[in-house]
């Protein structure tokens, strides 16, 4: 690849250098964006593969393209806004080409431009509302295509006309049910031939009507939604026709979903030259080429990282109650740690100290804290090292520790029986 772009060979180590990531951040920044689209939309029509034995299908195989732009909005500057993308997507989600729109204009005047690269002989263009224009039925009938276009009251005449039809004796031709969502969903379908809409081209009138019950609320909504086409009754079914007018919303699922989700388009913060225009390029170029091998995992939605459930604090005397982390005597690691002579004692409790400097920790020979017999008789290396004896021992001194009485507050701190009685004594014979 890099001989193919003209990279020279280092006459050293015989190999080509990559360029460094800012010579390639300034290319793009500087690279005509209609020309790498062109660029883009040649090699990706290229590699579509051709159908199946054609001869063997009944029907003329139609291509459908999806038309609809996106803003990436992460491109927005103090003192520019941000740039609105035209894509022409087919149904299985792979971009056919891609133009930019004016930052002071729509969609509108893009639109014939966009698909002036594609060859649209015996291809159904789906649109929304703002592309039910006069000009562009004009045009997509010059070129031999079919379409099919949302009506709505932004064409008032148009409008009337489709709606004022009588829908009421016309049979459903089609009718779908699904649960998805966390809703049920109802789509019926009806079309009416009329060759005297007011739009050019224009052979049939769709009415679809949508029944949405939101099961958690038990909301229902209903919306009526009026298309027409330039297909006759002859060249597209009831199902067809339903299955296309569905499909054309897969652009968000398939394209504009994908780079927001995925590749975090809107998340982005690049605004210099053509920079941004340039990277949407390149990501409709890795979805395509994923789309056309048959691979999709890379455009679905990363799993959710679940949250660590919570684990039980650590106690310090975790190692006397749980039995797994009690190691025997015969454990080498235990053994070299105390010098071949057992498990590790635990550790020596530290004297607190008062003001004064003096210890208030009981003397050394109190009975309280001498360990029992069971506990000291035999020898370390003879006797059998248990979890429970060690339990018991550290048990017990740690609950006549816990009996102790808090020293007095006086500045002498007594730890015995006789400086006590001797104390007590010459403070009662104080006058």
């Amino acid at each position: 690849m890099l001989g193919v772009l003209g990279f020279a060979v280092d006459p050293l180590t015989g190999l080509r250098p990559v360029p460094h990531a800012a010579t390639v951040r300034r290319l793009l920044q500087r690279v005509d964006g209609d020309a790498l689209d062109a660029a883009i939309s040649a090699y990706l029509q290229a590699r579509m593969l051709p159908s199946v034995n054609p001869e063997a299908q009944k029907a003329p195989v139609r291509r459908v393209i999806a038309v609809d732009g996106k803003v990436v909005r992460g491109s927005r500057t103090a003192t520019a806004a941000a740039i609105q993308l035209l894509a022409a997507v087919d149904h299985h989600g792979v971009v056919l080409a891609q133009r930019q729109v004016a930052s002071e204009s729509n969609e509108i005047p893009s639109f014939a431009p966009l698909l002036d690269g594609l060859g649209l002989e015996n291809t159904v263009v789906t649109a929304d509302a703002l592309h039910a224009q006069h000009d562009h039925g004009a045009y997509l009938s010059s070129r031999g295509a079919h379409y099919v276009a949302v009506v709505k009251k932004n064409h008032p005449g148009l409008y009337a006309q489709v709606r004022k039809l009588p829908w009421r004796d016309i049979p459903v031709g089609h009718r779908t049910r699904d649960h998805a969502h966390h809703r049920d969903e109802i789509r019926r379908l009806k079309v009416a031939a009329f060759r005297h809409l007011d739009y050019p081209g224009a052979r049939q009138a769709i009415q679809v009507v949508r029944w949405r019950r939101d099961l958690s609320t038990g909301k229902l909504t209903i919306e009526r939604v009026y298309l027409i086409t330039s297909l006759s009754v002859f060249d597209a079914t009831c199902t067809e026709l339903a299955t296309w007018i569905r499909g054309h919303w897969g652009i968000e699922n398939l394209l504009h979903h994908v780079r927001d989700r995925t590749f975090r388009e809107d998340d982005s913060k690049i605004r210099t030259g053509s920079l941004p225009r340039a990277m949407t390029s390149l990501r409709n170029l890795a979805i395509s080429v994923f789309r056309q091998d048959g691979s999709d995992q890379h455009c679905r939605r990363p799993p959710p990282r679940w949250p660590r459930l919570p684990q039980a604090p650590t106690s310090p005397r975790s190692h006397l109650t749980n039995p797994d982390r009690s190691r025997s005597c015969n454990d080498p690691a235990t053994r070299a740690t105390a010098g071949g002579r057992g498990p590790v004692p635990p550790p020596a409790r530290q004297p607190r100290q008062h003001s004064n400097g003096r210890s208030c920790l009981p003397p050394a020979n109190d009975p309280r804290t001498q360990p029992t017999s069971s506990a000291t008789s035999g020898s370390a290396d003879n006797a059998p090292c248990s979890s429970r004896n060690r339990a018991s021992t550290s048990s017990t001194a740690r609950k006549s520790s816990a009996h102790e009485k808090p020293p007095r507050r006086p500045s002498a701190c007594p730890t015995d029986a006789a400086s006590r009685t001797t104390t007590r004594s010459s403070t009662m014979d104080r006058p």
